[in-house]
């Protein structure tokens, strides 16, 4: 069973699933980039859906401009299954003085819990507030927990959100999606989650391909890691060339299974619909045929239908 924003399918219905994009999100660390606007953002949307994609993952937790009605609004409209997130970010995306800043382990775990059980709140200044409500009336409820660390350091904040994250998986069985800073402190992450009975077949290392270090790659996936491949159309960074050269070496090393796709283009700057580029779509028209080439369609639809039907299963 996989929770989506419109409500619970089989995984054998998800079909090919972005597992990382942002529809709604606002940060103090990306002024001027806001994803704020619901009529850009579902046009975003459908394109995402026309290049071939059935399903995305929303990555947006807590206090990030995130809108979970929207979401479910945009799901009904473009026939786009959206799985929304709980969670909390890393540190820095949180202003002094953030509410959050002083919650417990205990009252985190009790909020990620309710979203995945009970339903998101209509408004994150309103935690404990009014759920949020899909266009059938129905709570929208997030199906996948999300947390964040910062480069080769996690901090006494980031450390509280990780404990919570692993309280509120044990109760509800959700996967768990961990933002990396070029994929340091990858190995120190499975290991915290580990101590508290996460197991790394469980959790997704966002932003892994950031770090294009085959080997450090292949040794996360024995532990059963997923590996996040999400940083595609990002050239002064790592050219797409690199990224294809490097899912080919982590494939051949017997990594396949737990590699998952998706764009994370979250700027407003870079969605089409807000009047940037390149979109959403470049991922699946783009990126994908190229992809396809190097490591044939097997592998590749591996990557998009069967692993991550099988992280977001709740079962």
């Amino acid at each position: 069973m996989i929770r989506t924003v419109l409500g619970d399918v089989d995984p054998a219905v998800l079909g090919t699933v972005d597992y990382h994009e942002h529809l709604f999100q606002v940060s103090p660390l990306l002024p001027g980039d806001e994803l704020d606007d619901e009529s850009a953002s579902g046009a975003e949307a459908r394109m995402l859906r026309r290049s071939g994609f059935r399903t995305m993952i929303d990555a947006t937790p807590f206090g990030l401009g995130r809108d979970p009605s929207a979401l479910a609004r945009i799901s009904s409209a473009t026939g786009l299954g959206i799985v929304a997130t709980a969670g909390r970010h890393r540190e820095a995306h949180y202003a002094a003085g953030h509410p959050t800043r002083d919650a417990t382990v205990s009252e985190l775990a009790t909020s990620f819990t309710a979203e995945i059980v009970d339903g998101q709140p209509h408004s994150d200044a309103e935690p404990t507030g009014p759920r949020a409500l899909g266009p059938d009336g129905e709570p929208v409820r997030a199906g996948i927990l999300k947390g964040g660390i910062d480069y080769w350091r996690i901090s006494p904040f980031e450390r509280i959100t990780l404990d919570a994250l692993a309280a509120a998986h044990a109760t509800t069985g959700a996967a768990i999606m961990v933002h990396l800073e070029f994929c340091t402190a990858a190995h120190e992450v499975l290991d915290v989650l580990g101590s508290q009975g996460v197991s790394a077949d469980r959790i997704v290392l966002a932003h892994a391909d950031r770090d294009p270090d085959a080997g450090l790659h292949a040794s996360l996936a024995e532990r059963g890691a997923y590996l996040g491949y999400d940083g595609f159309a990002r050239p002064r960074t790592r050219s797409d060339a690199e990224l294809l050269s490097l899912t080919a070496a982590v494939v051949d090393a017997g990594g396949g299974e737990r590699i998952l796709l998706g764009g994370d283009v979250a700027r407003r700057t870079r969605y089409i619909a807000y009047g940037g580029m390149p979109g959403l779509a470049y991922l699946g028209e783009r990126y994908l045929p190229r992809l396809r080439v190097v490591v044939g369609d097997e592998a590749v639809d591996r990557m998009l239908v069967t692993n991550p039907a099988r992280l977001l299963d709740l079962a």
